[in-house]
């Protein structure tokens, strides 16, 4: 069995790390892949978006299956563009184009919900024609904080909450007029701000029929006590805090709702699907939805599984087995991420911190130097993750492994699940 996984970040390390766990017979290529990919499968030099290497190197290699990580080339069409090619002699894992416009469009998805009936916070769309109106309206209507989300595919980054009145006119200008995140900002949507706690639900569906995988919490914003600037995200936790009270709750008024939905446009959903929520006084809202797993959330919650994921893509079965250890990952960035950064810096300590039971290290921002060093090559470097029969335990190993990699500018939260101690009994 050969199988391509798409993407070069630390969650595609992390699906094609757990794709050879639990199948050693697979053969793995990753394109492009990164330093850690590397040393589990084989890197290809082909972009996420350049469709026909895809589908070359496909048919020369006889690629039988595709797993696709990131988001762009699903909301681009590739499953669409590899099922017109090849029929049904490859097996895909994610959407086709119009189901990813859950992610592709923050105003499709909102409109969906709204036209659904599932929960979300209150909303304007703004864009050239009605910015004015809308922004005056906004607030007049609520208080402050609000947010304000990119329409379209921004790596992540695309939402901003701003905090008084004075400055929702000139971000709100910044994102649409001078297109602060490209033509992704050419419309944005306004929320009202939903106070509460974050949880992250990801499922595998297809068509009506869904499993949930662990859930985890993740930790955006790039400074302790989550202060600063949204980032890609700067650590997770697995399981989050939810309980099967709160699974309930999110299964009758979040999933089923959303798969009924889809189904209702004709659109037959197969893929990962993430769902990030606000719970409010224990009721569940949706932020947004992700068509794909999350990062770094899959890097805290691929240890944590035993499954056979070729039964869940290809035959359409859900063996899985969910381990009972906490897992908390946390993220080495470079210092000056999300703005900008240096790269190149040679990484040291990873074969040390390799050899230690239940100690995970996922790359993301990393490749291999003429030396055959491994340097740093983007803001996220690594995800160090840890398992623990406490969340505590896993914390502390965690971090215990974090100091002992080391690269120029090493950046890192130091606070990763400390919200959640006394919440999970820790």
């Amino acid at each position: 069995m050969r199988i391509l996984v798409i993407g070069s970040g630390g969650r595609e390390h992390a699906l094609a790390w757990s794709i050879k766990h639990n199948h050693p017979e697979v053969e793995l290529y990753v394109a492009p892949g990164n330093a850690g990919t590397a040393s589990i499968g084989t890197n290809l030099s082909i972009d996420p978006l350049d469709f026909e290497g895809i589908a070359k190197a496909v048919e020369e290699l006889g690629i039988e299956g595709i797993v696709v990580g990131p988001e762009a080339p699903l909301v681009a069409g590739l499953r669409n563009f590899i099922k017109e090619r090849f029929g049904d002699k490859i097996w895909f894992v994610g959407p086709d184009k119009e189901g990813s416009q859950l992610e592709g469009s923050k105003v499709w998805a909102k409109r969906f919900m709204k036209e659904m009936g599932i929960p979300t916070a209150e909303f304007y769309v703004a864009d050239e024609g009605n910015l004015n109106e809308v922004v005056e309206r906004v607030a007049h209507e609520w208080d402050p904080p609000y947010v304000l989300k990119a329409d379209g595919l921004a790596a992540g980054k695309g939402v901003i909450i701003v905090d008084n009145k004075n400055e929702l006119f000139d971000i709100a200008t910044d994102m649409v007029l001078n297109r602060r995140f490209g033509e992704a900002s050419a419309s944005i949507v306004i929320e009202r701000f939903l106070p509460g706690m974050e949880a992250s639900v990801f499922l595998w569906v297809d068509g009506d029929s869904y499993v949930l995988l662990p859930t985890a919490k993740d930790y955006k914003k790039a400074y302790d006590g989550d202060k600063g600037p949204n980032t890609g995200g700067m650590g997770s936790v697995s399981p989050g805090w939810l309980t099967g009270y709160h699974i309930a709750k999110v299964k009758s008024r979040i999933i089923e709702p959303t798969i009924d939905g889809l189904l209702q446009k004709n659109i037959h959903y197969t893929g990962f699907l993430y769902i990030g929520l606000m719970f409010v006084n224990d009721d569940p809202y949706v932020l947004e939805y992700n068509v794909r797993l999350g990062d770094p959330e899959t890097q805290a919650i691929m240890p944590r599984l035993e499954v056979d994921w070729l039964g869940m893509w290809r035959d359409g079965t859900f063996p899985m087995r969910e381990k009972p250890d906490y897992a908390v990952t946390v993220i080495l960035a470079s210092e000056g991420y999300p703005e900008k950064y240096e790269k190149g810096f040679v990484i040291t300590g990873l074969e040390d911190v390799g050899r230690e039971k239940d100690i995970f290290v996922f790359h993301a921002g990393t490749k291999l130097n003429e030396k055959g060093e491994v340097v740093t090559n983007g803001g996220r470097v690594l995800a160090v993750t840890a398992l623990g029969p406490r969340l505590s335990i896993a914390r502390d190993r965690a971090y215990e492994a974090v100091e002992k990699i080391n690269f120029e500018n090493k950046f890192y939260r130091t606070d990763i699940g400390v919200d959640l101690m006394e919440k999970v009994n820790a």
